[in-house]
């Protein structure tokens, strides 16, 4: 019977971790939530001490299209008045995502033998984040559910925006990169060669350049499956790598730093923590216990780290803007609004305003991406050039020159 580790949090809020037996996971969620833990994290513990799942490496999430919709239709089901159970059932067979389904049927079967809403709604990671989870259970406990949902369903609806412009943004880019990798792969498998026969008919004597470049689309042609195995065993390893806390961790902290494109994404992060945090602190979560659930909603393990940390020191009676500051990570102006939001009372408001600030930039880092991304595309397709130049046409001169000196 295999073990499982969990991470949840009791009644108090407070972070719980342990492990058991059980014979599958489903169980083992079960078994967590009848000690009265509301599980955040439930995974099978291997012989060395690592979860390993390479299903999940592959494993999809439901879209966040098809979550708004059914955020947005069950906040109006609910704020009709229509229970919760009706709603669900209704949604569950309109809905297309067949993911989204089969979680709401799950659900369904869970609250009828006695679940709440937010515990049965656990049991589906991939589907409702712990974010997500945690907001419903607060509207639960509040008898605010309409407007939890009506809470979540806007800031889904930011978190699609900002990806979109993202995605438009990096558009261009991506189409030139990808073009000059089609290029590289039509060049060496069939213009190269042709160039390699004609030279070898003429025994041209060839420039170092010449012989790189005819070296490596033999390579290419001759042992290309060799390269796409290669080629699939390497996103599989980085795969795992990047699912293992210290790739994570790793690859987190560099996609920060990379030039261009590292701010836009520290920004965009940084937009969401703060809206969420807002959204958090306004449904009434405490200041701690939000911290820790955005901190795993940031999908960025070096953010989690700050995130956890500002939480730690928090906890040992530090203030929010002492420990923001600490983090590293905000803006003077930003720190300047959280101390004025505590002084007031009124840190969820001074946050949406920091979202609103940093989204702001991020729009114009975006706006000014493609004019900073084109000088370094012009350059790689001119060093593509001369080199074609330089191991092509060179000896080809070279032979024209010979044979009118004949």
């Amino acid at each position: 019977m295999p073990f499982y580790k969990y991470t949840g949090r009791d009644n108090q809020g407070n972070t719980v971790k342990g492990e058991f037996e059980a014979t599958s996971k489903d169980l083992a969620v079960d078994k967590v939530m009848q000690k009265g833990i509301v599980p955040l994290e439930v995974k099978e513990k291997t012989s060395g001490g690592q979860s390993l799942d390479l299903a999940s490496i592959f494993a999809s999430h439901v879209k966040l299209s098809d979550l708004i919709i059914f955020t947005r239709q069950i906040y109006s089901l609910t704020k009709a008045g229509i229970p919760i159970l009706r709603a669900l059932n209704g949604l569950a067979d309109s809905t297309h995502s067949k993911l989204l389904k089969d979680a709401l049927y799950d659900v369904l079967d869970r609250m009828h033998n006695g679940y709440s809403l937010s515990v049965a709604m656990t049991a589906h990671p991939r589907v409702f984040s712990q974010l997500y989870v945690s907001l419903v259970q607060v509207g639960e406990n509040t008898g605010q559910l309409d407007h939890i949902f009506l809470q979540l369903s806007q800031y889904l609806e930011q978190e699609v925006e900002t990806r979109i412009r993202v995605k438009s943004a990096m558009r261009y880019p991506s189409f030139v990169l990808i073009a000059l990798a089609v290029a590289m792969v039509i060049l060496n498998i069939y213009v190269i060669p042709t160039f390699a026969n004609m030279f070898a008919k003429f025994h041209a004597e060839l420039p170092w350049t010449t012989q790189i470049l005819l070296a490596t689309s033999s390579f290419f042609v001759n042992y290309w499956p060799y390269l796409l195995a290669f080629l699939i065993a390497s996103f599989i390893a980085v795969k795992m790598w990047l699912g293992s806390e210290k790739g994570a961790y790793l690859w987190d902290g560099w996609k920060l730093r990379i030039p261009i494109i590292g701010s836009v994404i520290e920004r965009s992060l940084l937009a969401r923590f703060s809206r969420s945090f807002a959204m958090m602190l306004s449904a009434g979560v405490p200041l701690n216990n939000a911290l820790y659930l955005i901190a795993f909603a940031m999908d960025n393990s070096y953010l989690k780290e700050k995130m956890l940390a500002m939480r730690t020191g928090i906890e040992s009676g530090e203030t929010l803007l002492k420990t923001a500051s600490s983090a590293g990570l905000f803006t003077p102006l930003v720190l300047q609004m959280i101390a004025v939001g505590e002084e007031t009372g009124q840190v969820d408001e001074l946050l949406n305003e920091a979202a609103d600030f940093y989204e702001r930039e991020v729009d114009y880092e975006l706006k000014n991406m493609t004019a900073k991304i084109e000088p370094i595309l012009i350059s790689i397709v001119a060093v593509m050039v001369l080199i074609l130049a330089l191991g092509i046409f060179t000896p080809m001169w070279d032979m024209m020159g010979a044979m009118k000196g004949r």
